[in-house]
């Protein structure tokens, strides 16, 4: 199927005793020479010139659930849920490693799933593995997590010299989901103390998974200090964190601060509580803007669940943690309305079909220095079938991240930037809006004109000049962003502006070239 738009170009001819002079006009600057004589101007209409929008779906050949990227020896590798490792020199096309991830995880009485046992479909369940180099003990470490319910969990560490692997479970790190009649099964006594009082992690004899997390999803982090951490969490008694001794790669407990919301065995509170959809965790720092910048995924992982990327930020590492329109995040019952929502389900013209539920994030730096976001996609097809997409993230001017529209194909930023005369003619915008569902949203066709723009939406729109900065009006809320020009997934040249606003919402929109 493909999809017709018609542009009008304006162009002018040039007459003159001596002939006819065309002067073409792109890009900021036209880099010419100045004309001391100019001919007489006379403005010509001509017929609307018709772009063709190819459609298409980029399909990356691999299938990786919660995945996370780390670069090694000029290779990027990747990881996820499911014991799945893939490899890419370029982030654009990757194969699966043909080795095991683990070298003994099934080994003898199998400790890594002493505790947690079997899920109700009688397998074992490996999810979430994070990948990290440790340079205290000179070894690669893989933290991921084992589990059997909705709460009943444990995070557990495997080591090994090479990124490839095969991994070497070594220990596990922590529980969840206990009762009062399994907790000795746990380390919370090693932990605490055989004569700690216990009773605030229960709730009528079962644990209290509204307070406290489902141990699931690690990420590690260093931060400007030189420590290392973790922070983890699902769903449950929300996302926290734990400094990590890089001596062993093991917890450092802290002291208790129930004030603060410091737990001296699950460690630091960041975010959510009550069970609410709030999971994936993944920290990292911007030297350029001194933040630490939390990721997490919203909503239930199922393509018609709603699954989202939403983003906070913190000046420290332990937090609070605070979205763009300067909100902290516990258990509220509209936990919907936190967190800068970076995307969800949607559906630009050229996509074939719309993407749906991406989540499951991570951020990684590239070889070129660059930042980046891995997520899984689901699509709009009838099927839970998912793909990992690499797309590139920018800083705006207010110091949040926004994410490049179309996956990652080799894009930078123009050096030379752009002025508001330049960004002109039909755009698709698109909305993200805040919610949480299975609400499928459309771009819809508007035209930029002289820092107007008019159509399915109405407002305004500076940029910088000679910068990719850009400001975006929309019914009297302000959308700060970057421009960037990029092939998109079926092949199409587009220039693309994606921007973000204090109201917690994501704006994006792609021209066609």
């Amino acid at each position: 199927m493909r999809d017709r738009i018609n542009r009008q170009k304006n162009r002018m001819r040039y007459a003159g005793a001596a002939g006819m002079l065309g002067l073409l006009l792109c890009g900021c600057n036209t880099g010419g020479a100045a004309v001391s004589q100019e001919p007489a101007v006379t403005p010509v209409s001509e017929a609307p010139m018709e772009i063709t929008i190819k459609t298409g779906n980029s399909m990356n050949k691999i299938s990786c659930h919660d995945p996370q990227v780390l670069y090694a020896d000029g290779t990027y590798y990747m990881v996820g849920s499911h014991q799945v490792q893939a490899r890419s020199q370029d982030l654009k096309e990757w194969q699966y490693n043909g080795n095991k991830m683990f070298s003994n995880i099934y080994s003898g009485d199998l400790p890594a799933f002493a505790y947690v046992g079997k899920n109700d479909q009688g397998d074992y369940s490996v999810w979430a593995s994070n990948l990290y180099y440790n340079a205290t003990m000179g070894k690669y470490l893989m933290y991921f997590c084992t589990s059997s319910t909705y709460i009943k969990s444990t995070l557990a560490l495997a080591v090994s010299d090479t990124p490839e692997g095969p991994y070497t479970f070594t220990d596990t790190l922590l529980y969840s989901g206990f009762e009062t009649s399994t907790v000795d099964q746990t380390d919370l006594a090693e932990v605490l103390g055989e004569d700690a009082d216990l009773s605030r992690y229960f709730k009528y004899g079962g644990y209290d998974n509204k307070k406290w997390p489902n141990c699931i999803d690690p990420a590690i982090i260093e931060d400007t200090d030189g420590k290392q951490w973790m922070v983890y969490g699902s769903w449950s008694g929300g996302l926290f964190l734990l400094e990590i001794d890089p001596a062993t790669g093991l917890p450092i407990h802290p002291e208790a601060d129930e004030a603060n919301g410091v737990d001296p065995y699950f460690g630091y509170h960041l975010i959510g509580g009550g069970h609410h959809a709030c999971e994936g965790p993944y920290l990292t720092y911007s030297e350029e803007t001194g933040y630490y910048y939390l990721f997490a995924s919203f909503g239930g992982l199922n393509r018609e669940d709603g699954y989202q990327i939403r983003q906070f930020r913190s000046e420290s590492i332990t937090g609070p943690y605070l979205d763009a329109a300067g909100q902290l995040m516990g258990d509220q019952e509209n936990y919907t309305s936190y967190g800068l929502k970076m995307m969800g389900n949607y559906k630009l013209p050229s996509l074939e079909t719309a993407y749906m539920a991406p989540g499951g994030q991570s951020v990684f730096t590239g070889a070129d220095g660059d930042t980046y976001l891995v997520y899984h996609q689901r699509f709009d097809q009838g099927t839970e079938y998912h793909e990992p997409r690499v797309h590139k993230i920018f800083l705006n001017r207010d110091g949040w991240y926004v994410a490049a529209p179309f996956a990652y194909q080799g894009e930078k930023l123009s050096e030379s930037g752009y002025d508001t005369a330049a960004i002109g003619g039909t755009f698709y915008v698109l909305d993200h809006e805040q919610d949480v569902g299975n609400l499928i949203h459309t771009a819809e066709e508007c035209t930029f004109e002289n820092g107007v723009i008019r159509g399915a939406y109405e407002g305004s729109y500076e940029v910088t000049e000679g910068s990719c900065d850009i400001r975006i009006t929309l019914g009297g809320k302000e959308y700060c962003g970057v421009i960037v020009e990029m092939t998109d997934e079926a092949g199409n040249d587009t220039l693309c502006i994606t921007a973000a606003g204090a109201d917690n919402r994501s704006i994006w929109a792609v021209q066609y070239r």
